[in-house]
């Protein structure tokens, strides 16, 4: 099969899968739909293949020992494709959460059977590991740098006291489009870099003398450090996390270790004994004032956090003003983790500045850290992008600073990504050909292997790493085990394992007769619950193979390359002459198509059914004002009932006891509406003069109209004939053709709310679908980005907005 046939094909075309988981009230003349009196629906309202024989000569010689095995030759080069890149908008970004080690590289995360699951790190003379970038050799510097700007330190970059002049600056600065300048060439990151540092979590506040924890009946006094612990679990002491018993174990065993630390002589040893109830009390106390400020109060304490934060949301990169992103240190309390993972409960203890190494440019500043504190180290490599890295101390990884989603550093690291992807639609015809092959080689090595990429490539698995035991018993590809597979004869098998932040991954597909013998053949006897299924292989030697076969080409390459290609391929298949509603529609459904295929779930949210209850009443509440659209028309022409019989019949789901429902909503709403404008006028009133008001019986005569909708509402209902005032046929016409295609788009985002509800979309199109797919749908088709894109995906995605129409994957 050629390239060009086996692009047209997507996964799911390739598997087969067997099963997945006061004023007088005119009720004529409004026509504008928005403010119609009985658009709102009542739960929001508020008033008050055949069977292959297994034969022995299948079996590959390595039921003994494998040999070592051959290297592949390179792959030959193949032609370049034009991969220019239009202009784009460079826009500030909110941060996304990026994909974690798990979607990393191989080499990078993958060491040999002895110390495996660690990333690959290089020490330098203070023992710090550092993280080296997933990037290739290429110099994505600016050929250009912007102009001089100020030093961070001037204060020009922050909000308050910026001039003019500064300002135009700051437009000229967002105006920098990098992928018009791009060179890939060289490892160099940046030439300048200032930056302010970091955020620490505000120190701890003691609680009041009155608020203790209990032991045994009786009041303890803890030393603050240890108050400070005992508080992280009386503040969820109501949560399903403190009530999960290996959650309350490493709280209790770190609670004791804090109390040792302090020299604190106590009598506790039981957990059981320890009473939270009035540390819960007093947090839930501080929630309910916090949720009972004014919105003026809360205004004003965001302007101060903003205020306060304001110089660190920012750093220049060679001279650029660049958004920083995630610049705060998690401050301390307790480690949830996903899933069961077994260091649930555990202390995350305090950072401080002795613990974290700062990157930044040479000539620049060196932020200040805490008074009397210093930072562990300061260095200016820029080969990497990180502005500051520390190590936390629950599962011992690395953290990092790094700019924003959207910052020119982050782009290119995106673009060369998708570019990556797309570089693979060259190989993958060679590659699919190799490990066909391999699936019936002699060598038990090479056939677990091709068996693995069959899988890593068909279904999209992640490669997996082993895991310790003090870390959460997530698989994949590579590290899957005897219990994770169930085989079916001809052909079917079902993997049922936790993959990624614990998340189940269960599918029962229909798979290659080979690759089903395979599988048999690795599961036979001695091997047992417990044992690898893919034994002769890891992470580390697949990573080789790959790289051998493509520069770069690793595990996630391949769930990156099937997402884009999957997405491309579902959306050509868009009929003509559809509504915009139902091409959001046809989007989302080919976007979910992806996410099923990189097993992207979420659990059914606990609103989902009041959500479709409130669609349910917002549609009705649409067809009521039809119906009455329906008996204007018929008053204004009864021959139409001849004609048109629809305007005769009723509308589903409008019975009489949900009409005297609605008419009661709309009477509420109505009071509630003059008597806002009531307030607002007597407002103005003794805003002019304060001894000055309406009279109180002023509210009770503008209350009357309310009764007047009311009564025509009801009598309307009983005797079907509504008048249609001044209105023409014509005009009643245009306003029931807008309402019928209101009708048909809010039915439309219902069922795509409900398909949805159980699959997570947003995690694809943020790290594996190319984004230049839908920028081009959304100018082919004419469909608004921001119905495709949060604002958030498209400042991330700047780079890629300007991608025309005719832009081919």
């Amino acid at each position: 099969m050629s390239s060009s046939d086996s692009d047209s094909i997507s996964i799911s075309a390739r598997r087969r899968s067997v099963r997945n988981t006061g004023r007088q009230i005119n009720l004529q003349e409004s026509d504008d739909e928005n403010e119609s009196f009985d658009e709102l629906p009542l739960s929001e309202a508020k008033p008050v293949k055949p069977e292959s024989d297994d034969d022995e000569d299948d079996v590959p010689i390595g039921s003994k020992r494998a040999p070592v095995e051959k290297k592949t030759k390179r792959a030959t080069k193949r032609n370049k494709k034009d991969n220019e890149i239009k202009k784009g908008t460079r826009k500030k970004v909110k941060q996304v959460k990026e994909e974690d080690e798990d979607d990393l590289p191989l080499n990078t995360k993958a060491k040999p059977r002895a110390a495996r699951g660690k990333s690959k790190e290089t020490k330098k003379t203070n023992g710090t590991p550092v993280k080296k970038e997933e990037m290739d050799d290429r110099d994505l510097t600016p050929l250009k740098s912007g102009p001089p700007s100020p030093s961070l330190k001037s204060g020009t970059v922050t909000g308050s006291n910026r001039s003019p002049n500064d300002e135009e600056e700051e437009e000229e600065e967002e105006e920098f489009k990098w992928w018009e300048q791009r060179n890939l060439d060289g490892t160099q990151k940046w030439t300048t870099l200032e930056h302010n540092g970091v955020i620490f979590a505000p120190p701890y506040e003691p609680l009041p003398k009155d608020v203790k924890l209990y032991y045994d009946g009786k009041p303890v006094d803890l030393p603050l450090e240890a108050e400070e612990v005992a508080g992280f679990f009386g503040a969820m002491l109501e949560t399903d996390h403190a009530k999960n018993p290996t959650f309350q174990k490493n709280f209790f065993r770190d609670f004791l270790a804090v109390c040792d630390e302090c020299n604190f002589k106590h009598n506790i040893k039981e957990f059981s004994k320890c009473d939270f109830t009035q540390m819960f009390q007093y947090f839930e106390r501080k929630r309910e004032e916090k949720r009972n400020m004014s919105k003026e109060q809360k205004k004003e304490l965001k302007k101060k956090k903003d205020e306060e934060e304001e110089k660190y949301k920012w750093c220049l990169l060679d001279n650029r003003k660049e958004r920083v992103g995630n610049f705060r240190i998690e401050p301390p309390g307790l480690f949830r983790g996903r899933g069961n993972h077994p260091k649930t409960g555990s202390l995350k203890r305090r950072v401080y500045p002795e613990q974290i190494t700062i990157n930044i440019g040479k000539e620049a500043s060196i932020p200040e850290p805490l008074p009397g504190h210093h930072w562990a180290e300061v260095r200016h490599d820029n080969t990497v992008t990180w502005l500051a890295t520390w190590h936390e101390n629950v599962n011992n990884n690395v953290k990092y600073v790094f700019l924003a989603a959207g910052s020119s550093l982050k782009g290119q690291s995106d673009l060369k990504k998708y570019e990556k992807s797309r570089k693979l639609k060259d190989y993958i015809d060679d590659i699919r050909e190799g490990y066909t092959k391999d699936l019936k080689s002699d060598l038990t090595v090479e056939r677990q292997r091709g068996t693995a990429m069959y899988l890593i490539d068909v279904f999209a698995l992640r490669a997996g790493n082993e895991k310790g035991e003090d870390e959460a018993d997530t698989v994949g590809c590579c590290s899957l085990r005897y219990e994770h597979v169930t085989l079916k004869p001809p052909n079917i098998v079902i993997f049922d394992f936790l993959g990624k932040d614990s998340i189940r991954y269960y599918n029962e597909v229909e798979v290659d007769p080979q690759v089903f013998k395979n599988l048999r053949i690795f599961k036979r006897s001695p091997k047992k619950e417990g044992d690898l299924i893919f034994d002769r292989l890891t992470t580390n030697t697949l990573n080789k193979y790959l790289t051998s076969l493509m520069d770069g080409l690793s595990a996630k390459v391949f769930r990156t390359y099937n997402a884009s290609h999957t997405m491309n391929v579902e959306l050509k298949k868009m009929p003509k002459n559809l509504s915009l509603a139902d091409k959001v529609l046809f989007y989302n459904r080919a976007n979910r198509t992806v996410a099923v295929l990189c097993n992207h779930q979420r659990s059914v949210t606990k609103n989902h059914d009041v959500q479709m209850e409130r669609y349910e009443e917002r549609i009705k509440a649409l067809q009521y004002q039809r119906l009455r659209l329906h008996r204007m028309m018929l008053s204004l022409e009864p021959k139409l009932s001849k004609k048109k019989p629809e305007l005769v019949q009723g509308e589903e789901g409008i019975n009489d006891e949900w009409v005297e429902r609605h008419h009661e909503l709309l009477y509420e709403l109505e009071k509630e509406k003059i008597k806002k404008k009531f307030e607002r006028d007597n407002e103005k009133i003794m805003a002019e003069d304060p001894k000055s008001k309406l009279p109180d019986n002023e509210l009770e005569k503008r209350l009357t109209a309310a009764d007047q909708l009311k009564a025509v509402l009801d009598a309307e209902y009983k005797t079907t004939k509504v008048h249609p005032g001044r209105a023409t046929l014509e005009r009643l016409e245009s306003r029931l053709t807008k309402l019928n295609e209101r009708i048909k788009v809010m039915r439309t985002q219902m069922i795509d709310k409900d398909e949805n509800k159980t699959t997570a979309l947003t995690t694809s199109k943020i790290n594996y679908i190319d984004p230049r797919l839908t920028f081009s749908f959304s100018r082919r088709e004419d469909v608004p980005i921001e119905k495709l894109f949060s604002k958030t995906i498209r400042d991330k995605f700047n780079w890629a907005s300007e991608t025309p129409a005719d832009w081919e994957w």
